[in-house]
């Protein structure tokens, strides 16, 4: 059975149900960071997915990533799965821009993370619903 890990579940705010991940918002304001977490137990790896879960992943990036150009200014998209610290299978989907906290360095370890407002944060995950595509 899935779980969100209790990490990203502390870092993040729930946005909606994908098809086949959930999609986040990471607790930094300093940045559009999206995270997309498939919904299946027991994956750490991209390559744990079969080939169409693949696809399907890749259509929900394209997706969160044409928001963030789109709609939040992103002049430059970082999306990564990592997994060193938190194992379970997630994708960062980050719209940079020139003028960010920490541009062009990575996001990780180079500015403290600016939490957002609880009303920021409601309004923003708002907007990204509206944003989505009713499925």
């Amino acid at each position: 059975m899935f779980a969100l890990h209790p990490q990203l579940k502390a870092d993040t705010h729930f946005v909606c149900d994908l098809p086949i991940s959930s999609l986040l918002l990471m607790n930094d304001s300093n940045y559009s960071w999206l995270i997309l977490v498939p919904r299946k137990p027991d994956l750490t790896e991209l390559t744990d997915l079969s080939f169409d879960e693949q696809t399907k992943i890749l259509r929900e990036i394209n997706l969160v990533a044409e928001i963030l150009q789109k709609e939040f200014g992103a002049e430059k998209l970082n999306i990564a799965a990592l997994g060193n610290v938190v194992s379970q299978l997630h994708i960062h989907v980050i719209g940079r821009k020139k003028n960010d906290a920490t541009f062009p360095k990575p996001v990780w370890g180079n500015a403290p993370a600016k939490p957002y407002e609880s009303a920021e944060a409601a309004a923003l995950v708002q907007k990204l619903k509206s944003l989505l595509p009713n499925e």
